[in-house]
């Protein structure tokens, strides 16, 4: 039988299906990996962030966050242009495990269409989402 630690969820942020998170303002958009992910990952040793003024897309890879475990792809939960990068992960990886909705944030993105949004999960999906993944391994 499975134990399975459910994770804290945050209810005003939007979810990707491969484990990232988005925080709207405005047309700014701030994106990291979510607890979940940073507990399957394991001690995140080193974040890979892109550079100011990149163009993100849907869905695609824009850096990874390689842990003691595995290395991992971030992907974009939206498309935009990247105007701000977490440079305290450079120093500090290890900000994604202990706070990965606050201190641990990866990118800021100033949004291309916040119609993107309509695409990912809210809270409470995202929750039954990971509860069925868990359930397959």
């Amino acid at each position: 039988m499975h134990l399975f630690r459910f994770l804290p969820v945050l209810k005003d942020l939007k979810y990707a299906d491969s484990h990232e998170w988005v925080k709207v303002e405005g047309n700014s958009a701030t994106i990291g990996i979510t607890d979940h992910a940073q507990d399957h990952l394991g001690d995140v040793v080193y974040v890979e962030l892109p550079e100011v003024g990149a163009a993100v897309k849907q869905g695609e890879s824009f850096g990874a966050v390689e842990s003691v475990k595995a290395t991992s792809d971030v992907n974009s939960p939206v498309s935009g242009k990247v105007v701000e990068v977490n440079e305290e992960l450079s120093g500090s990886p290890a900000k994604v495990n202990s706070s990965p909705y606050e201190d641990g944030w990866i990118i800021k993105v100033e949004m291309k269409d916040a119609g993107e949004l309509r695409n990912l999960m809210d809270s409470e999906e995202y929750s039954k989402f990971c509860e069925e993944e868990d359930s397959k391994h």
